[in-house]
């Protein structure tokens, strides 16, 4: 059997825009899908930690070294600039290789979405 598990994310970074009139996704410095592991056009789920909001997307490439977090399309409507979010992805796996299975968590500064060094 197989079973969904968190296998990577990106711990409590910060909106920096919300598109509207955007086809829609998540756009995010390429600095913080590389530390994450994440793969452009990957599904995510944004967890908004202001209003609680639940949303999956998937990702876009943003301009690397900006701190770029952008909800766009429908997703605009559920997260403002300023709001603290966490970027989630899942993997399928086997039960036994799920429980000796570690994510990659990344804790990037709230204030900048830079990876710290």
């Amino acid at each position: 059997m197989r079973i969904e598990v968190m296998r990577a994310k990106l711990h409590r970074i910060t909106v920096t825009e919300a598109d509207l009139n955007y086809i829609g996704s998540i756009t995010l410095d390429l600095d913080l899908i590389e530390a994450a592991g994440l793969v452009p056009g990957e599904k995510v789920q944004i967890v908004n930690c202001n209003n609680g909001e639940r949303i999956e997307t998937y990702v876009i490439e943003g301009q690397r070294g900006t701190g770029q977090v952008c909800l766009n399309g429908p997703a605009a409507r559920r997260c403002q600039p300023g709001d603290i979010v966490i970027v989630i992805a899942y993997g399928s796996m086997e039960i036994e290789a799920a429980r000796n299975f570690k994510p990659t968590v990344v804790f990037p500064d709230t204030a900048t979405n830079r990876i710290s060094a």
